[in-house]
């Protein structure tokens, strides 16, 4: 018998970082963070992730509830369109998911610029694609 998995990633994307989670069989789990020296390498690096774990669908995070939402929106939808990526790319809101992120990390570790928040973000955008589908 074979068994097939869904194989899910999501980003969230940001102007230094790209937060990245996976998900096996509705296990979440964040994945070291994409850096960003610029945009080409940053979506390099992304196709390169998506191709070796064999993503089925991407999840994206897309911003909305603030003055600079519609800005945020073109950039990550650009980024997003730098990736070589033919499968399906659903975007879901990521309104709070930085704030939640901080909030599971509070007590832990202090807050550092390594990434790790951002892909906690991810993490939460990803959980928020599975409840709703």
């Amino acid at each position: 018998m074979w068994w097939f998995v869904v194989v899910l990633a999501a980003f969230d994307v940001g102007l230094k970082r790209v937060g990245v989670a996976l998900a096996f069989k509705g296990v979440v789990l964040p994945q070291d963070p994409i850096f960003r020296k610029n945009r080409n390498q940053a979506a390099n690096e992304a196709s390169l992730f998506l191709k070796n774990w064999s993503v089925d669908r991407l999840i994206v995070g897309l911003p909305t509830g603030s003055e600079d939402s519609l800005t945020m929106q073109k950039r990550v939808k650009h980024f997003i369109s730098l990736i070589n990526f033919d499968k399906e790319i659903c975007y879901v809101d990521e309104y709070g998911s930085s704030l939640e992120a901080k909030e599971l990390m509070r007590g832990k570790i202090k807050q550092k610029r390594d990434g790790k928040i951002d892909s906690l973000a991810a993490v939460v955008i990803l959980n928020r694609y599975l409840s709703q589908n």
